[in-house]
């Protein structure tokens, strides 16, 4: 197993792993800590309790951040005639049909949400196989299958996010830059948790967000308080006395 380097070991060296930090001294810890030699993403980990086996347990849905993810997102459009010309108006990065499932079947990957009109996913599902393991695959539930390109262009480019279960019943969804001020990453960050417990299965049972763990993209985990859910923001406006509202575990 490889070793972490000096950077990663001193950023751990700063972190109480026993304790649960509230959003905000979580982010500042993440921020005060030695940086890489990159803008880093910041990243938010919530461990479910659910049981993804059940179909009524699964969770996906997607969300608009209101600070965004500072990234550059490249989309690819399934689409032929006028909704090819639509897309391409709306700042499509590469548009196509049986073309561009060509180009992707020979290895073309450079793109970060795909989206299809209905009647292009018979060629779409022949992708499933290359797209669906990378998380790229246009879905009705997540807007990314459509008439309305445009807009779901537009919407992908403004930093709309998809986030899912994976086998083990975590959700990984990036909530900004290292270089972010505060007030931007904890913003997203409380908008993400009020989307996460908006989206609780009704088939849940116990507990449901059993942790919550901050990162950034070459440093350690820190573990945020999970039983606070709501008025996240406030922890800042309360000022360096003030505390974040908690509230009972969901």
């Amino acid at each position: 197993m490889s070793q972490h380097g000096k950077r990663y070991r001193t950023a751990l060296g700063s972190i109480d792993r026993e304790q649960a930090y509230t959003p905000l001294a979580a982010l500042r810890v993440l921020k005060e800590s030695p940086a890489a030699k990159f803008d880093e993403t910041v990243e938010a980990h919530f461990r479910l309790g659910l049981n993804v086996r059940h179909a009524d347990q699964q969770l996906r849905g997607t969300i608009m951040l209101p600070h965004g993810i500072g990234k550059d997102v490249r989309v690819a459009v399934f689409a032929e005639g006028e909704k090819a010309r639509e897309a391409e108006e709306a700042g499509a990065d590469v548009v196509g049909a049986a073309d561009l499932a060509t180009k992707i079947e020979g290895g073309f990957l450079d793109f970060d949400v795909a989206i299809a009109t209905p009647d292009q996913m018979g060629v779409v599902g022949k992708l499933g196989r290359v797209l669906g393991p990378r998380g790229l695959m246009p879905n009705p539930k997540t807007g990314t299958v459509t008439m309305d390109v445009g807009k779901a262009v537009t919407d992908a480019k403004a930093g709309k996010l998809e986030y899912r279960t994976d086998r083990g019943g975590n959700v990984h969804v990036p909530i900004g830059k290292r270089s972010f001020d505060e007030r931007a990453l904890l913003e997203n960050y409380g908008v993400l948790v009020e989307e996460i417990v908006r989206a609780k299965p009704a088939a849940a049972k116990g507990r449901y967000i059993k942790q919550i763990t901050l990162t950034t993209t070459m440093g350690p985990g820190i573990h945020v308080d999970s039983t606070i859910i709501r008025d996240i923001a406030e922890e800042l406006d309360a000022g360096p006395a003030g505390a974040a509202k908690e509230v009972a575990a969901v």
